[in-house]
């Protein structure tokens, strides 16, 4: 009877031991992944702004100041032997390690030289009467432009949106920075300064396409032309209230297509992001398939 129970005891030792190898293991791999999903979001927010130290080669020292090294050092506390990749805004990128920091500059060793590339179209520019939004929407507006790739961003004046407070375009510069890391793109939105309806229409024939957000008019999906990759194309977004019929009849003259965005009443930011997206994914599509 003690053997039968002894067996027993045993056998029951060795069942929980196994389960417990089994949580043990894993946890392990639990641990494991855990640990590789740390280190691709590291990965992602190692990508830093650097416009004056990109013209690097292999072996040389890029010293890093101002905001960039504030994130790098106070924010992320980037130590040694940490890698990084710095980009220029305008298509340059070079991965470094960090190599040493100080009180004021953190100093990154180019792991090789400086790699360029070219933009690809279609580049779409974004005009819209978005000067005197409140509640951070204007900022909203320029972080989404600069994640969907616009090439640029003009604070359109019209009759219903006359003016853009002082310091507005710094702070809008900022924010192109800040979206620009965020979504890795290597070539940097420009915002432009605020331009008039009239100095819009001026360079009308500078772009292969202009389209008005025109809630009365045939959707976009129906109405975009065709896209080639080389084009730069223009959206115009009026302000709260829209443009006046005799801002619509001077846009529609300088050669504009008036497009819908859909059934519903949109606030100037939200049908900015919208009709970027849509001539955006069509636009692709159309180049991608070559219809």
């Amino acid at each position: 009877m003690m053997l039968l129970v002894a067996w027993y005891l045993q056998c029951l030792f060795l069942l929980v031991n196994k389960e417990f190898v089994v949580l043990v293991r894993r946890k392990q791999k639990l641990q494991e992944s855990l640990h590789v999903m740390m280190v691709q979001l590291v990965f992602f927010a190692l990508f830093f702004f650097a416009p004056l130290h990109i013209h690097a080669c292999g072996g040389s020292t890029i010293s890093i100041e101002g905001d960039e090294f504030w994130h790098m050092s106070k924010v992320l506390r980037l130590a040694t032997d940490d890698r990084v990749e710095l980009f220029d805004g305008k298509g340059g990128i070079v991965e470094g390690v960090v190599t040493a920091t100080s009180r004021n500059s953190i100093h990154i060793t180019a792991a090789g030289d400086v790699f360029h590339l070219s933009p690809v179209g279609p580049f779409w520019h974004v005009a819209a009467a978005f000067g005197s939004l409140k509640g951070g929407r204007g900022d909203w507006l320029i972080e989404k432009c600069t994640e969907l790739g616009a090439k640029s961003v003009i604070p359109l004046l019209s009759k219903r949106s006359p003016s853009v407070s002082d310091g507005r375009n710094d702070r809008w510069n900022r924010v192109v920075t800040a979206a620009t890391k965020q979504c890795q793109r290597l070539h940097s939105m420009v915002v432009r300064n605020p331009m008039d309806l009239s100095d819009i229409l001026a360079e009308a024939g500078s772009y292969e396409a202009i389209l008005l957000a025109d809630a009365c008019a045939t959707s976009l999906g129906k109405g975009l032309p065709r896209v080639e990759v080389d084009w730069n194309g223009l959206l115009l977004i009026g302000p709260e209230g829209d443009f006046t019929e005799e801002e619509k009849e001077a846009i529609i003259k300088a050669g504009a297509l008036p497009v819908g965005l859909g059934p519903r009443r949109l606030r100037v930011e939200t049908a900015a992001i919208a009709m970027l997206s849509a001539v955006t994914l069509l636009g692709d599509s159309q180049c991608s398939t070559g219809t």
